[in-house]
C-alpha cells in the first residue's frame, strides 16, 4: 500500500481531447501494480466507465485532490504495450497534433480497446487421419475442392487452422465438412510450427546488383541507417528483402515489412512460407479480431518473428526489431486520409531510428521527398537497374488516338493487338482506374446531368446492378428513364469505366476469356485471391483492372498491358498529381514482360506530346523526377517545404469562412514572418457528404519551425468560438490536397 497523495495516475482515454486524466489508484491496489501500459477502468463522465491506459504515476496533479476520481479496476497484471511504445505513441501525438488518446487506442486491436481478456484460446484447428494419408485420389474425383484440400493436410502434414487453411484454399469450409465426414480430416488442438519445421528452401542465385545490396544491408546492421532500394519493375527487390530478414532472423530480430494492399499479401505469404521456418504473423483489415489479435500478440510478445501488415501494422509493438521494410514506399495508402493521419512510411523511419536499425524503402519509383533525401545523402541509394532472370523491359508506345476509330474507349490498333496476344495464348492487362460503366449520365436535349446531391459531383452508371453510384460518399440512387427537368428520353452515358471495357471486349472478342478486377467485383471475401489464382494458372486471357492491379503482382503470362487513358492525371488540380501519373504508369508498365518473352506497353492518350509522357517514356522515371524536383525547388513546394493543412466542414458556408478567418488570424499572431499562409479557400472538392468544406495551408521552409508553430495554434483553435460550430481537423504532411 502507499500514500494516496502522492499517488496519482496519468491516463490516456479514447477521446478527441488533446490531453490526459489525473485518477486516483484503487483503494486495495499496490505500487507494483501500477506499471505504465496496463489498461484500466474508470469512471467518465455522468454515470459512464471507460477504459483507459495508464501512461505514468505521478506525485503531483492540478486538480484538488477531493475533485479526483479514483479507477474503478486494474484490468492488466503486465502492460499491454512496452515503455518503448508508448514514448513512439506519445511523439506521434504531438508531431501530428493529433489528441492522445486518439493516438493510443487506434494503434490498438479491437478487442484490447474494449478492455477483454488477453487470454487467447487455442483456435480450432484440423489434421488429417491415418485414412485420409492412405485415401486413393480417385474417391474425390468429382470433389476437386476436397482434393485439393486434402493434398493440403498430406503436404503439410500438422494441424492447420482455419486463418492457415484460408491463405491457400477460399470457400474451404463446406468442403471441410466433407473430409471430416469422410473421416479423412479430423479437428485437433492446435500445436505451433516450431523452428524446426521440415522446410526446404529454394536456392536463389542473385545477380550482381541484388548481392551487392545484400552486402551493403549486411555491412549497416544494428545501426540505424535508411535505404532506398530503387529498382526497376521486375528487377528482384523481394529477394533483397528476404536476405534482409534473414539477416534479421539469423541475429535473432524480428522483421516488419509494410505492404500497400491487402491484395498482395498472401503472395508474399506464400513466398515467405518457403523461404523462412520461423513463425509469420499477418495483421490488416480484412481480418477477424480475434485472428488479429492473436497475431498482434505474436508479434508483440516475440513468437512471430516475421511480421507482414498493410499500414496499421506499423503500429506493432516489437521486442526485437532487426529490420523495418516499406515495399512500394511512394503508395498513397501509407497515408491515413481521415481521423489520425499519418504516414505508416515516415513512422517505419522514426522507429527504426529509435530501435538503431535499418530501414528499407523498396520501389521502382520514389516519392519526390524519398528521391531528394537520397540525393541529398540522408538515405543510402541502392539500384538494381535491370530486370532478374532472363526478363527484359517492356517497349512501350505512346498511342495518339486523336482521330482513330475507337471501340468504346478501346482503339482498333489496341484491340487488335490484344487480339494477336490472345491467339498466341498470352495474356493482356487493361489498365483504367475508373469503375463503373460510364462517369456521367447527360440529357442529351436540355444538358441535365445526374448529380449527387450530398457531394455536387456527378454519378457514376454501374450498369452491373443498374444505378447511378457516388464514389465519393457511396450512396445510390435508381437510375432515371427520362430527364428529370424536361422528360427526354434520349440520357446520354458518357466516359469509360472497367465495366465498359469487359463489355466492349466480349462484344469484340467473344473468344477471349476476360476478367474484370476492380473493387466492384472484389467484394466479395476471397474473391480477390481466386481471380489472381485464375491469373496464374491461366484461366483468364484479358485482365481489365484498376490501380488494385498495378501494385507489385507478378504476371509472367502478361505481354501486353494497355493503359487505356492516360489523360485523367495530366492537368490535376494537386501539385502531386503529375508525380502519382508517373509512378501509375511505371507500375502498370512493370506488369507486362516479367519472364522470357519481351512485354510491351501501349499508353493511349490525346496529348502525345505532353512534357510528362515524352520524358517519361523518352528519357526514364529518374530524369523525369530530376525535371519534377527542380520545379518543386522553384516553387517551393514539397520536398524544398513543409505543409499542414487545417480542413473545416459544415452544413453552412459563413460558419466556415468565421472559423478559418479566426484561425488564420490565430497563427499570424503566433508567427508572422516564417510562415506562409494560403487561404481560407474552398476545397477543390467544395461538397462532400452533404458538407461545404473549406481549407487554411501553412507552409514553411523549416519543419521545427512549423512543428513549434502549430503546438500553440491547435490549442488556441480548440478554444475558438466559432471552431465548435464546424468539425475540422489538421492534417500535417499531407498527401491529399483535394
Amino acid at each position: 500500500m502507499f500514500p494516496e497523495q502522492k499517488c496519482i495516475l496519468r491516463i490516456i482515454l479514447p477521446a478527441p481531447l488533446r490531453r490526459y486524466f489525473d485518477y486516483l489508484p484503487p483503494k486495495e491496489s499496490s505500487i507494483e501494480e501500477l506499471q505504465p501500459g496496463i489498461r484500466v477502468r474508470v469512471p467518465f463522465g455522468k454515470h459512464k466507465e471507460r477504459i483507459g491506459l495508464l501512461l505514468s504515476v505521478s506525485d503531483h496533479s492540478n486538480i484538488a485532490e477531493n475533485r479526483l476520481k479514483r479507477v474503478t479496476k486494474i484490468i492488466d497484471k503486465t502492460p499491454v504495450l512496452p515503455k518503448r511504445h508508448l514514448s513512439l505513441l506519445e511523439w506521434a501525438s504531438s508531431y501530428y497534433h493529433h489528441p492522445i488518446g486518439e493516438v493510443f487506442f487506434n494503434a490498438l486491436p479491437k478487442a484490447i480497446r474494449q478492455g477483454k481478456t488477453l487470454d487467447i484460446h487455442h483456435e480450432q484447428s484440423w489434421q488429417i487421419t491415418p485414412a485420409g494419408i492412405k485415401a486413393d485420389n480417385n474417391v474425390l474425383v468429382n470433389a476437386p475442392v476436397q482434393s485439393h484440400l486434402l493434398e493440403l493436410f498430406r503436404e503439410r502434414r500438422q494441424s492447420l487452422t482455419r486463418t492457415q487453411i484460408q491463405q491457400f484454399i477460399r470457400n474451404w469450409q463446406t468442403p471441410l465438412r466433407g473430409l471430416v465426414h469422410k473421416g479423412f480430416i479430423e479437428e485437433c488442438r492446435y500445436t505451433p510450427v516450431t523452428e524446426e519445421t521440415d522446410i526446404h528452401p529454394e536456392q536463389v542465385i542473385l545477380n550482381t546488383d541484388q548481392e551487392r545490396a545484400c552486402k551493403t544491408l549486411q555491412s549497416a546492421f544494428n545501426t540505424y541507417q535508411p535505404f532506398l532500394l530503387d529498382g526497376v519493375t521486375g528487377s528482384g527487390k523481394t529477394e533483397v528483402y528476404m536476405c534482409a530478414i534473414q539477416m534479421s532472423l539469423d541475429a535473432g530480430k524480428q522483421a516488419l515489412i509494410l505492404l500497400p494492399e491487402i491484395g498482395l499479401t498472401p503472395q508474399l505469404i506464400t513466398r515467405f512460407k518457403r523461404r523462412f521456418s520461423a513463425r509469420i504473423a499477418v495483421l490488416h483489415s480484412a481480418l477477424s479480431d480475434s485472428d488479429r489479435l492473436r497475431s498482434w500478440l505474436q508479434a508483440r510478445d516475440g513468437e512471430a518473428r516475421i511480421v507482414l501488415g498493410t499500414r496499421s501494422a506499423i503500429w506493432t509493438p516489437l521486442p526485437d526489431p532487426g529490420i523495418y521494410i516499406v515495399d512500394e514506399e511512394h503508395d498513397a495508402s501509407y497515408k491515413q486520409q481521415d481521423g489520425f493521419r499519418y504516414s505508416a512510411r515516415d513512422i517505419a523511419l522514426i522507429r527504426a531510428k529509435r530501435d538503431n536499425t535499418p530501414v528499407i524503402l523498396g520501389t521502382a519509383t520514389p516519392s519526390m521527398e524519398t528521391m531528394q533525401n537520397a540525393i541529398a545523402g540522408r538515405y543510402q541509394h541502392l539500384l538494381l537497374p535491370q530486370r532478374a532472370g532472363e526478363a527484359t523491359p517492356p517497349r512501350i508506345r505512346i498511342l495518339d488516338v486523336r482521330g482513330e476509330k475507337m471501340h468504346g474507349p478501346l482503339s482498333e490498333l489496341l484491340l487488335e493487338l490484344i487480339e494477336e496476344q490472345v491467339k498466341q495464348h498470352k495474356q493482356v492487362l487493361l489498365f483504367l482506374n475508373r469503375r463503373g460503366y460510364a462517369s456521367t449520365m447527360l440529357c442529351h436535349q436540355c444538358g441535365w446531368i445526374a448529380i449527387c446531391t450530398r457531394c455536387e459531383r456527378p454519378l457514376t452508371y454501374h450498369k452491373a446492378i443498374n444505378k447511378l453510384c457516388c464514389h465519393h460518399c457511396g450512396s445510390q440512387k435508381s437510375i432515371s428513364l427520362a430527364c428529370p427537368v424536361c422528360g427526354n428520353a434520349s440520357l446520354l452515358q458518357i466516359g469509360h469505366g472497367t465495366e465498359r471495357i469487359e463489355e466492349v471486349l466480349q462484344r469484340q472478342l467473344p473468344e477471349a476469356r476476360v476478367l474484370r478486377i476492380d473493387r466492384d467485383s472484389t467484394r466479395r471475401r476471397g474473391s480477390m485471391q481466386s481471380m489472381l489464382d485464375s491469373i496464374h494458372t491461366g484461366e483468364a486471357d484479358i485482365l481489365v483492372g484498376t490501380q488494385m492491379l498495378a501494385k507489385g503482382h507478378h504476371f509472367p503470362r502478361v505481354t501486353l498491358a494497355g493503359i487505356v487513358d492516360a489523360d485523367r492525371g495530366l492537368f490535376g488540380a494537386d501539385f502531386r498529381a503529375s508525380e502519382h501519373l508517373a509512378q501509375l504508369l511505371i507500375q502498370v508498365s512493370g506488369r507486362a514482360g516479367r519472364s522470357r518473352d519481351a512485354g510491351k506497353v501501349i499508353i493511349q492518350t490525346h496529348y502525345p506530346d505532353h512534357v510528362l509522357l515524352t520524358t517519361l517514356i523518352g528519357k526514364g522515371y529518374r530524369e523525369f523526377s530530376r525535371l519534377l524536383l527542380s520545379e518543386r525547388k522553384l516553387a517551393c513546394l514539397p520536398p524544398f517545404s513543409h505543409l499542414a493543412l487545417l480542413r473545416a466542414e459544415s452544413f453552412g458556408k459563413s460558419n466556415l469562412q468565421s472559423f478559418l478567418e479566426d484561425a488564420r488570424s490565430g497563427i499570424i499572431s503566433i508567427n508572422q514572418q516564417q510562415l506562409e499562409i494560403l487561404g481560407p479557400v474552398a476545397a477543390p472538392q467544395e461538397k462532400r457528404v452533404g458538407r461545404f468544406r473549406m481549407q487554411l495551408l501553412i507552409q514553411a521552409t523549416n519543419r521545427n519551425v512549423l512543428r513549434r508553430t502549430l503546438e500553440p495554434w491547435v490549442q488556441s483553435l480548440e478554444k475558438l468560438a466559432s471552431g465548435r460550430k464546424v468539425r475540422w481537423s489538421l492534417d500535417v504532411d499531407p498527401q491529399d490536397m483535394l
